[in-house]
């Protein structure tokens, strides 16, 4: 359920005409009043009348919302409150008196109209489609006083996540809770301005950096070679360091060569900003613990490159299958987030091998499988689960191998990709015991772009050696299984 308090306004005649009236695109099905302030009398009583166009006529009802505005004291510039609630398209429709108690919840939430309180302000909800109200207020107390409406997109935001809960309703992560950092308006259209793209989140710079940090904190074994991994992946690193100790790095900012401000300057993100498992005391948390003296040589990387067996995605898939087992009887919610969390650095290692800069299925896959694993408690080290470990040791190695070119390694491959899936499917079934729906719907859209994937033939394989992906389209929504709603 997401409330939106729109840009305040002085004409609440023609806020009510446009609400009343057929919409931009024929879309106001049946307009109707099903709230209002306490006082206000039957709702048919002030309902808008139909005039003999077919119209309704709302000259009555802005004269009674407007009433106190004008007998106020101090009457504000701007008077007119406006928020949409609109819920989750997967939600059931909610009759009018449901809709009703929601209005009344969030007109109290945001100190407009309190229970109990006669004096406060007059507003209505106007109801006109099956998923969404509109709530109208005027900011001036019918004892004349001003009302101040502080944090009231703050105050909508925590009713609705209270609401969500009590009805039964689809449950929007809470803000500061989400397993990464949106890029904003003004990066989508920095990024749109210099043609990097099309304008689509992935085309901003952020979501660059976050995928390629992404990349490099599945496969880096350490601290040390995760920035030798960001730098050979041409990502500009930039560390912090404590203000007591000099040698003591306590976090890292990166950027991309060319992205810079007006007066050339680079433009950095924190770790952390971008997701919250990126920052460095996560990462560290992720790895063995040990912090390396010197980087990896050269010499390093060719033997850990030349240790590759022979059957690496039988293996891979043998261990997949073991976590999932260890997944589904995990003595603690722990040890389970740090199977999911190894899982999702698999498939980022898959990806990246074997579809590169583009993305397919199995990148969308693993963005989606990334926000189902999410949690907001930290999990246990993978060093310190050996189903977590084994995984993360897989992903480097596949990350190492490259894309499979026999056929026997693209019939197992396939095989490992289904494993993955079967995975996701319990992680999704844990989701929905927790009821957070959210991530069981991200694990069931990974589960949906694993089984897109389709191989590319071991003949264009070894030609180029880059994959060719075949990627379907798919559809956006996916239904939703809520054990509350199979009890109604």
């Amino acid at each position: 359920m997401i409330p939106a308090v729109h840009k305040r306004g002085t004409n609440v005649d023609g806020l009510l005409r446009y609400l009343f009236g057929p919409g931009k695109c024929e879309e106001h099905v049946s307009p109707r009043l099903v709230a209002a302030w306490d006082g206000a009398g039957s709702l048919a009583a002030i309902q808008p009348p139909v005039r003999t166009s077919g119209r309704h006529d709302v000259r009555s009802l802005a004269e009674l919302l407007e009433q106190p505005v004008r007998s106020g004291w101090n009457s504000p510039a701007q008077t007119v409150w406006h928020c949409s609630i609109r819920t989750h398209p997967t939600d059931r429709h909610l009759s009018d008196g449901q809709w009703g108690h929601i209005a009344a919840e969030v007109m109290a939430a945001v100190g407009l109209a309190p229970h109990g309180d006669a004096a406060a302000v007059r507003w209505v909800a106007v109801r006109h489609n099956d998923d969404h109200i509109h709530l109208v207020a005027t900011l001036v107390r019918q004892d004349q006083r001003t009302a101040w409406a502080w944090k009231d997109k703050l105050h909508a935001q925590q009713v609705c996540r209270d609401l969500e809960e009590r009805y039964g309703l689809y449950q929007v992560s809470p803000p500061g809770h989400g397993s990464r950092s949106w890029p904003s308006s003004a990066e989508l259209n920095k990024a749109a301005r210099l043609k990097a793209s099309a304008s689509t989140k992935a085309a901003a710079p952020r979501e660059e950096l976050r995928r390629r940090v992404r990349a490099a904190a599945a496969l880096a074994t350490d601290e040390a070679d995760f920035f030798v991994r960001l730098s050979r992946d041409g990502v500009l690193v930039r560390l912090r360091y404590s203000a007591h100790t000099r040698d003591e790095v306590t976090g890292y900012s990166v950027g991309l060569d060319g992205h810079a401000t007006a007066a050339g300057n680079t433009i950095w993100y924190g770790g952390g900003r971008l997701a919250a498992k990126l920052s460095l005391p996560r990462l560290r948390s992720q790895w063995n613990g040990v912090r390396p003296t010197s980087p990896r040589t050269a010499a390093q990387l060719a033997a850990q490159a030349s240790a590759i067996p022979l059957d690496l995605y039988h293996q891979a898939t043998q261990y997949v299958r073991r976590a999932t087992d260890a997944f589904a009887t995990a003595p603690t919610l722990a040890v389970a987030s740090a199977i999911a969390y190894a899982a999702a650095d698999v498939l980022a290692a898959a990806a990246e091998a074997w579809e590169g800069s583009e993305a397919g299925p199995l990148a969308d896959a693993a963005e989606a499988f990334d926000r189902a694993a999410r949690d907001r408690d930290r999990c246990l080290p993978a060093y310190r689960t050996a189903p977590a470990g084994h995984l993360r040791s897989m992903a480097r190695l596949i990350a190492s191998a490259g894309t499979p070119s026999r056929d026997k390694d693209v019939a197992i491959a396939v095989q490992l990709i289904y494993s993955i899936a079967a995975l996701a499917e319990s992680l999704a079934v844990l989701r929905e015991a927790q009821n957070r729906l959210h991530q069981a719907r991200a694990a069931r859209q990974a589960v949906a772009h694993l089984h897109l994937w389709t191989p590319a033939s071991t003949a264009s394989a070894t030609e180029t050696q880059t994959p060719r992906l075949r990627r379907q389209p798919m559809p956006i929504e996916f239904p939703l299984t809520d054990p509350r709603r199979r009890q109604r």
